[in-house]
């Protein structure tokens, strides 16, 4: 047996947060990991998955600005551009394990299996620690429907060697949401299938709905309302069969992707050994991150039940799990304003309350909402799709709450979320004088005057 100060499960943002931390006061670290090291981000998830939407946003934008000044239409050549994008992922399974190795850090490649509440093994060793923090991050939820092994997961899409003429997506989520922008851009047809009423539900109605319609527009097609009951057929050669309205229907595909959804990736730890509660959310954590049911277990990033399953706050999850394990539990998770952007094109971008959410909490705002395609940022570019809504409390004068749909969302909303943080009253934020002609000058119209 050998044993550690830290054993750390999983090398994404939050694992390496932790071990990198803990492992520079001294401490003596294990990191373990049954994929190759570096986590989903970097490698199957949002950083891969942005290269391929910079090419979908270069064939969007020259196809808007056909006729004004642009002769020709741009092609994505999917090998080419799988080959880019491997240039950013290829190295950094080898890099994150030479960084450990410098550092440090004793790796181990395999699966993690409890064996008590201190005790894990992986492979042919034993490990043993005083502390083990979990970052296994999420994995597709199971649909348990027949066929669902016929499912392409999001690792398997951004690895695509050539992209099928014909996808069917299931789920209305980031995942789909993205992934069916890329797709069509690409010259693909593409179905979303998605058993709500509308896709991304956490987000402000309107501008998802704004949303869909530029989907639609690009030739997307969207089956609300539907449950997937089943795959058949072979690989290349799909039947996705589904439910709408006690009705059975089918759509023939070349290729089926999974989008309904992700859950704690915790199947194969054998967590009851470890007495480590864990709810549809993840694992079971208290204000510290701490495991409610075995304090020796600390758990950050995606696999935790708290937050959101974004990549800034798994780093900052790591930081305060770090932090806690070296000078005892002392910091704590605080709710800070955390943007999020859905990458399609355009781009949606949140930060603070929806409309929804401020009714509920029964806040008196002032809701400012327009549709902004013969704005100039938008006319310039030829974008037909773009919007914002913003509310304001009334008693405060505070901005609660941003949404934004166009080209260039993803950084505007960092502003929002900057002002939010730091109390920056509405009044003020459009009092600010930004460099024009850009996304941010168009603040001041967008709060209430």
């Amino acid at each position: 047996m050998q044993s550690f100060d830290l054993i750390v499960i999983g090398t994404g943002s939050a694992g390496k947060a932790v071990a990198q931390t803990v492992r520079k006061a001294g401490k003596t670290v294990a990191i373990i990991d049954k994929l190759p090291f570096g986590g989903t981000c970097s490698q199957r998830g949002c950083d891969p998955k942005k290269v391929l939407v910079g090419a979908a946003e270069l064939v969007d934008r020259v196809a808007q600005m056909l006729g004004n000044g642009i002769k020709s239409k741009a092609v994505i050549s999917w090998p080419d551009l799988m080959q880019f994008k491997k240039s950013f992922t290829d190295d950094i399974p080898e890099d994150t394990e030479a960084r450990f190795a410098k550092q440090g850090i004793t790796a181990f490649h395999g699966t993690a299996t409890f064996l008590s509440k201190n005790t894990i093994s992986v492979g042919d060793e034993t490990l043993q620690a005083n502390h083990i923090v979990i970052a296994t991050g999420q994995r597709p939820q199971p649909l348990g429907i027949p066929g669902e092994e016929l499912l392409t997961d999001s690792t398997g899409f951004l690895d695509l060697p050539q992209l099928p003429k014909k996808i069917v997506l299931i789920g209305g989520g980031y995942i789909s949401m993205e992934f069916a922008h890329i797709a069509a851009r690409a010259g693909a047809k593409v179905t979303i299938i998605h058993q709500g009423k509308r896709p991304l539900e956490n987000f402000d109605a309107d501008l998802v709905s704004l949303l869909v319609k530029a989907l639609k527009a690009v030739g997307i097609k969207f089956i609300f309302n539907a449950e997937v009951t089943a795959v058949e057929g072979r690989e290349g050669e799909l039947t996705v069969h589904y439910e709408q309205k006690d009705k059975s229907h089918s759509v023939s595909t070349l290729m089926a992707v999974h989008g309904a959804g992700r859950v704690a990736n915790v199947a194969d730890l054998e967590l009851e050994k470890a007495s480590v509660i864990v709810d549809k959310k993840g694992v079971v954590v208290n204000k510290y991150l701490q495991s409610e049911s075995n304090p020796a277990i600390y758990a950050c990033g995606d696999v935790s039940s708290k937050g959101l399953p974004l990549t800034p706050l798994a780093s900052y999850e790591g930081s305060i799990v770090a932090e806690n394990i070296l000078n005892g539990n002392k910091r704590t998770f605080a709710d800070n304003p955390t943007p999020s952007a859905v990458f399609t094109v355009p781009t949606l971008a949140s930060v603070g309350l929806t409309e929804k959410q401020a009714r509920k909490e029964r806040l008196s705002v002032t809701v400012t909402f327009q549709e902004t395609s013969d704005w100039y940022t938008s006319r310039r570019i030829g974008e037909p799709f773009s919007g914002f809504k913003t509310l304001v409390d009334k008693k405060s004068g505070q901005l609660v709450g941003a949404h934004l749909l166009g080209a260039g969302s993803d950084e505007l909303i960092n502003l929002f979320t900057l002002a939010m943080k730091y109390g920056i009253p509405a009044k003020e934020i459009g009092e600010t004088l930004f460099a024009y002609p850009t996304r941010a000058s168009d603040i001041r119209s967008m709060l209430p005057v």
